[in-house]
This record gives C-alpha cells, structure tokens and sequence, in this order.
C-alpha cells in the first residue's frame, strides 16, 4: 500500500453548498462510474487508485493484464475504477481522465500509469505541464484543459466521493480494493493473490 493520503484538501475551496454538490454529482456524466467488464459477472472488484501512487502504478504494469485478460475479459469479474488521489497532482489527472469520453478513461489511465515515472517523478519536470500534454495527445485543448484546471465544483466533488468512499471503508493507502463485499488492504504482490481473492469472494 501507498504511504497515506497526503493534506491534498487543505488549499481547496470550501463548499457552500453540500446539497448543491449532490445536485451536481447527479447530473455531471463526468462523476459517473468507470468501469470495464461484464456488470452480470459474478465478482464485482472495485479499485480505489492514485495516478501518483508506485504502488498503483506497479499493480497496473504486473498484474492487471493478466487480470484483464483472465478474469476481465472472460466475464469473470466486473471491474470498477475510483479515483482517490493522494495530492493535487493526482487530483488534476484524476480530472482530466473523467473529463474524456467514457471510453477513453482506461486507455487514459493506463497510460499515466505506465509512464508515471516520466511525468510525475522524473528530474527537472514539471507534472503539472506533463500532464497538459498528455491530455493534448488525448484529444483535449489547451482551452479545455485550462477549463478543467480551474472547475472548482469537478475538483471538489471528487474529493467528497473520496472522503466518503474514506470513511465507509476505512481506505488508508492505495491500491485498495473490494472483492464484492470483501475488503484487501494489504500489499497485493501477484496474480496468484488477486485471484484466490476473487474465489474468495465467488464463494
């Protein structure tokens, strides 16, 4: 697991409103759930990731193909991807991924934590312009981009879904995942791991 969320939230605006958050969260597409797979398959996993989390990123590269084309792509688990970025950083991707077409947030995904290493930690960088780039390749302006940076209400309701999806399942690090209705907080090494929880969970 990732050393623990950061205080991201400490320069982030207050809210007015929670009702109206609420409101929003409803009607904006852009807070609607990602996922890949079968929704009828008989394990759902869900996956609560940071784009700036190793760990994350290490889960990503080493076993989630093999998961993918296991257990995704064979209708054996539905998997479900949630945002829960460990700083602003994280945060700004977060929102830049959620901001694409539906179909292109994976593929976004995937790719920010393949190269994570280029653009959020390598030498003499700066992310923040890294990830304008990338988000150019994917098809996004320098104007939407610049849009989506300064949408206080998108930042804000991310970081509500997080606190809350914190506080209902007690999430401390990341990658943390939900096999059905059973939790694995710990360090998930391999596939061997990943798949005896999902057994687990098919009973």
């Amino acid at each position: 697991m990732s050393v623990r969320r950061r205080t991201l939230l400490a320069a982030l605006p207050a809210l007015a409103l929670v009702p109206s958050l609420r409101d929003a969260r409803a009607e904006d597409m852009r807070l609607t759930p990602r996922a890949v797979g079968n929704p009828k398959a008989p394990v759902k996993v869900q996956e609560w990731f940071s784009l700036t989390c190793t760990h994350c990123a290490h889960f990503a590269e080493t076993i989630f193909p093999q998961v993918k084309a296991e257990l995704i792509d064979t209708g054996k688990i539905y998997y479900v991807y949630h945002d829960f970025p460990l700083d602003q950083i994280a945060l700004l991707g977060a929102m830049v991924a959620r901001s694409l077409p539906v179909d292109r947030y994976v593929p976004f995904v995937d790719s920010m934590l393949a190269s994570q290493d280029r653009w959020a930690f390598a030498r003499d960088v700066n992310p923040k312009h890294q990830i304008q780039m990338m988000a150019a390749l994917a098809g996004i302006s320098a104007a939407q981009f610049d849009r989506i940076d300064h949408d206080d209400s998108f930042r804000q309701a991310i970081v509500a879904q997080q606190d809350a999806d914190q506080a209902k399942y007690n999430i401390n690090g990341t990658p943390f995942f939900l096999f059905n209705d059973h939790p694995y907080n710990q360090e998930l090494p391999d596939f061997a791991t990943f798949k005896a929880e999902v057994d687990k969970a098919a009973g």
